[in-house]
């Protein structure tokens, strides 16, 4: 066999190869990190969506709850993971656009760890209080609050993360004292809500909304734009005296960088799919979320364009890490 002939034979078996690889992609289970624990909102959308979405890949999706340190241990973990497609985080906002601005020292790197497949699904964050405080709306909030500063503790998710920027952008503008009470991620956040051991707490819709309805939670407002139809009783904050104010928060599928574009193509096409299924639009849709699935491209800048919006905020607010 001539030189040539070597040469041509290689580069054949390679696009042979190559070609094969992308077909038979995935051919086995696909673990999905989950940062927080079962019962956040990410969980949530991340079960809601995960049946459709391993029938697109026609395998086993595995969720893998991976909860500590307001998300960074599961992000951590699928960063440094093999970037093959077998280990893809469902990301939060505050992993991707509010943490990076509040250590320096992260184990991961948003623009170099991770590749955007894409946005899965956005959800406001709905103020609600204990049934035992005696206020039914944001007004008489904050004026429970000004005659008793220091005295009301609000829950967030963790430090930094987007609950406690909601309540920290709250006091700024309300003018008031409440005591930060830091928990794991939502589940926790809300039992001890429930519980009345914190009174306060900006809770995404997933979270909450099956205690707005059976009463063990009160509602005071949601922090979207316009009220939402699954909700339509709850003010927004924005009609309860506070122009502009916005927290909502959004779940995002990322893969390790340098995984292969076909892969992320792959990924990117099914769990689209999965999102655009009636019966997951049906389901997230009645606990206030709204299903998206745009393209990696779409997705890595919006991803840009919040993390420059939650940097300004961190700067102005003084939250710093713990």
């Amino acid at each position: 066999m001539t030189t040539r002939s070597r040469v041509f034979l290689f580069l054949t078996l390679s696009v042979f190869c190559g070609s094969a690889g992308a077909q038979t992609y995935p051919a086995k289970a696909v673990r999905m990190i989950v940062p927080f624990p079962p019962g956040a909102g990410v969980d949530i959308v991340s079960r809601a969506v995960s049946g459709r979405f391993a029938e697109a890949l026609g395998q086993q999706l595995i969720i893998d709850n991976r909860a500590g340190a307001g998300g960074i241990l599961g992000a951590e973990l699928a960063a440094k993971a093999a970037p093959d497609g077998y280990t893809i985080l469902m990301a939060t906002a505050g992993i991707l656009t509010v943490i990076p601005h509040m250590q320096a020292k992260l184990p991961y790197s948003v623009e170099r760890d991770f590749t955007p497949v894409s946005l899965v699904a956005s959800v406001p964050s709905v103020l609600v209080v204990h049934p035992s405080m005696p206020v039914k709306s944001v007004k008489e909030l904050i004026a429970l609050a000004r005659a008793k500063p220091g005295e009301i503790n609000y829950a967030s998710t963790g430090n930094g993360t987007l609950p406690h920027l909601a309540a920290e952008f709250f006091k700024q503008q309300a003018k008031v004292n409440m005591v930060h009470i830091a928990y794991k991620g939502s589940a926790p956040a809300t039992t001890d809500l429930l519980g009345g051991n914190v009174q306060v707490f900006f809770g995404n819709m997933l979270s909450v909304i099956e205690q707005v309805r059976s009463g063990r939670l009160r509602a005071l407002a949601v922090t979207s734009q316009q009220r939402q139809a699954v909700a339509n009783e709850i003010p927004t904050m924005i009609e309860s005296g506070f122009p502009g104010f916005e927290a909502g928060t959004w779940f995002g599928l990322m893969a390790p960088a340098a995984t292969p574009r076909d892969i992320v193509n792959r990924l990117h096409g099914d769990v689209a799919k999965a999102v655009r299924q009636p019966d997951v639009q049906k389901q997230l849709a009645g606990q206030g979320a709204t299903t998206i699935g745009n393209t990696p491209e779409q997705f890595a800048a919006y991803i840009k364009s919040e993390s420059a919006k939650w940097a300004k905020v961190l700067a102005a607010s003084g939250v710093k890490a713990d």
